[in-house]
């Protein structure tokens, strides 16, 4: 390849990724990335409260998907190409040892994220790709053989080959450069948001963490588990997370009013939890209900759902009275909260919507409209749950247009 020259749009994960590993595929490749503000690799400094959650440890394909509310079917086929394996493989070999936790979640050894911006930064050196800052698009067009990038403030770029890596869009106003081009772009909506819950007396428990809970949406089959956070404004973690996640386009139409069922207890059901009552009835029969938590909950929040169901601290389970007790075993199994809007997870802000897959080649991540034109991370309508998925959805695309673009100019 001589005498071409590839322009990057977006300085984030994707983009840095397609830009140093074209760069070393193709030697004779002149690479820029143009990136809007003037922050690099701003999402993967504040990733996993600032250590960067550079991939997940799953190595099934079958199973990775599952984690994708969007762009399953795409990613399938993509992560042939370069999956979860290969990220690690990737960074060992560049001196950058991932570690996994006990969740799947892999993390730079240092448990810095600088680490990663370092070598990616280090890699982009080594090859000699230029970097331009606060660089907002305008318009990007092509005439002949030839791709015009046109800023705001009226610079021009030319090149042979773009790849469009600028993240997760806000509003389709926003890009309407992007829509001269002629894709379809799925409207963009929050993913990844907190509940609030105004006015509910469980934000008392602020900062109170419970290890795994279910947590669904009233009338819907969506139910997703993990840990949870109480917050002063209503809950997080990642049970809610992954909540608004696979919710992201049904809660937007609801304009964020809804009812959210917690399950403090998952394992039970609100029939077999009547079962295990009847048992601590009988085994824990002078036992004061308060004194003893069987369930393993938070002592502040079992002392909650005590007082929530109108239990007295001197009740023992043999005086328990039935109507008290169904009331404890709906609030422990089915608990509702009437959820009055969301807040942005800041540090995992993902975008549902984007580009629309079925218009990209992705074994090249070429546009099908047009030639020279291609696209990697989270512009592509493909988003998933927290833990690190995002990420690898930016390193597997970001590594197949890089290849792609070879690949498209022989």
């Amino acid at each position: 390849m001589k005498n071409k020259k590839l322009a990057v749009i977006g300085g984030g994960a994707a983009g840095f990724f397609c830009a140093i590993n074209a760069a070393k595929f193709y030697p004779n490749l002149e690479v820029v990335i143009l990136e809007k503000t003037g922050k690099l690799l701003s999402k993967v400094k504040v990733s996993g409260g600032g250590r960067c959650n550079v991939t997940h440890a799953c190595f099934s394909i079958a199973e990775m998907i599952k984690k994708y509310p969007r762009g399953d079917k795409f990613l399938k086929k993509a992560f042939h190409h370069f999956f979860t394996t290969d990220t690690i493989a990737w960074f060992n070999e560049r001196g950058v040892e991932l570690r996994t936790e006990a969740d799947g979640r892999m993390f730079p050894s240092t448990n810095i994220a600088q680490t990663i911006i370092d070598c990616l930064l280090k890699e982009a050196t080594k090859y000699k790709v230029q970097i331009e800052m606060n660089t907002d698009i305008k318009l990007v067009q092509k005439e002949n053989d030839k791709w015009i990038i046109t800023t705001k403030n009226d610079k021009y770029y030319f090149a042979d080959f773009v790849c469009l890596a600028s993240g997760g869009l806000q509003k389709i106003e926003q890009c309407s450069w992007l829509t001269k081009l002629g894709h379809t772009i799925e409207e963009p909506l929050p993913s990844l948001f907190t509940f609030n819950i105004p006015k509910n007396e469980i934000t008392k428990l602020m900062g109170l963490s419970v290890e795994n809970v279910s947590v669904k949406i009233a009338g819907e089959k969506i139910q997703q588990e993990g840990p949870l956070l109480i917050t002063h404004w209503g809950m997080s973690g990642p049970a809610i997370l992954k909540t608004s996640a696979y919710a992201a386009i049904l809660l937007a139409k609801r304009n964020y009013i809804f009812t959210a069922i917690v399950n403090w207890l998952p394992e039970y059901n609100e029939i077999t939890l009547k079962g295990k009552m009847q048992l601590l009835r009988f085994e824990m029969a002078t036992t004061k209900i308060q004194n003893r938590n069987h369930f393993n909950l938070p002592s502040r929040l079992w002392e909650y759902l005590l007082q929530l169901s109108d239990i007295k601290d001197d009740i023992r389970w043999a005086d328990l009275p039935a109507k008290e007790e169904n009331k404890l075993i709906k609030n422990l199994c089915a608990h509702a909260f009437e959820v009055k809007g969301k807040t942005t997870f800041k540090e995992e802000f993902v975008t549902a919507g984007g580009i629309r897959t079925e218009e990209i080649d992705v074994n090249t991540m070429q546009s099908k409209l047009h030639e020279g034109l291609f696209f990697a991370g989270e512009i592509i309508n493909v988003d998933g749950v927290t833990g690190g998925f995002n990420f690898q959805n930016a390193w597997s695309t970001g590594w197949i247009a890089a290849k792609g673009i070879g690949l498209c100019n022989n």
